[in-house]
């Protein structure tokens, strides 16, 4: 009988750093501008991604000083159970926090680093920067691709 794997046997808690980190996916959604309906508290993704987001390749283009220099970059490993619910359906960090298990295209399933784009989750070539974009427009960027 073989072990469970460190995301089956750890709480999140309990995890190093190398595997809190081996965790993401890479989708990038987490860096895209989110919309709250206040009335049903439902939220919103749009196209339009962090500064930092690198579009070509769906990676944050400073990670390790990203909350430096991202007042509102999100700090995942801090984040409440009841914080992590704002994050994807696919996100290994929510869908453990839930008691879920990890995606089946999820790379520490797949051994496969591209399994994340090859599922079509992956944010890579899909975003405007927030640069560019129009931050009081957000509405008319609302996408349907993130399954929240």
């Amino acid at each position: 009988m073989s072990a469970k794997p460190f995301w089956e046997a750890k709480s999140l808690d309990a995890m190093t750093d190398a595997e809190w980190e081996s965790l993401c996916d890479g989708c990038g959604q987490c860096c895209l501008h989110k919309l709250v309906n206040d009335e049903t508290a439902d939220v919103f993704y749009t196209r339009v991604a962090c500064q930092l987001l690198d579009d070509e390749t769906g990676r944050c283009k400073r990670y390790a000083t990203r909350l430096e220099e991202v007042e509102d970059c999100l700090d995942v490993r801090r984040m409440s159970n009841a914080e992590l619910a704002w994050m994807p359906r696919s996100c290994a960090y929510r869908r453990l926090a839930e008691g879920k298990s990890l995606p089946r295209w999820h790379p520490l399933n797949t051994g496969d680093p591209q399994s994340t784009a090859n599922a079509h989750m992956a944010v890579a070539g899909r975003t405007i920067s927030e640069t560019a974009a129009d931050l009081d427009q957000l509405e008319a960027e609302i996408i349907e691709w993130v399954d929240i």
